[in-house]
């Protein structure tokens, strides 16, 4: 399989939600913002705090707050998936790993509460392991607790 990666054109819209999702987060951007409201409480009195006055401020952070939320749903869903991603290829790539867990994001929420109850199950079982990194699977961590208790009853007897 061929490991370069050739990033495929984007849309116009997909290269403009970037950059401004990019720029919305920089020290300029924040700098801007504050000028902005700065300059709004100055100019106050200049209009005698009208109606209008105020309008303004709230027409303009309204807006910008109901773009800048699908901005950063995008930035944020693009993130999770690259998350998703890279685990996929830990997973894939760890021998011993169990590859149930790739595309897990796709589980319906039983399934993600079974797998949650599964790991649960295995760090009670690891807690009373002194190794924790000894263990592999639930079934290993149940074995490895039942040759101790063995090892213990059969101490006791002796």
């Amino acid at each position: 399989m061929n490991s370069t990666f050739k990033s495929s054109p984007t849309s116009f819209f997909g290269r403009m939600a970037e950059g401004i999702t990019k720029f919305s987060g920089s020290t300029a951007a924040f700098i801007g913002a504050s000028a902005i409201i700065v300059i709004w409480g100055v100019t106050g009195p200049l209009f005698h705090y009208s109606e209008t006055w105020q309008l303004v401020i709230n027409t303009g952070t309204t807006i910008i707050t109901f773009l800048m939320v699908f901005l950063i749903q995008r930035a944020q869903n693009k993130d999770s998936l690259v998350l998703h991603l890279k685990l996929n290829e830990l997973i894939a790539a760890t021998q011993g790993a169990s590859n149930r867990l790739i595309n897990a994001q796709d589980f319906s929420e039983e399934e993600i509460k079974l797998l949650h109850n599964f790991y649960c199950a295995l760090a009670e079982l690891a807690k009373k392991d002194s190794d924790l990194g000894k263990t592999h699977s639930v079934e290993e961590a149940e074995d490895n607790e039942s040759d101790k208790l063995e090892a213990r009853v059969e101490e006791g007897t002796n």
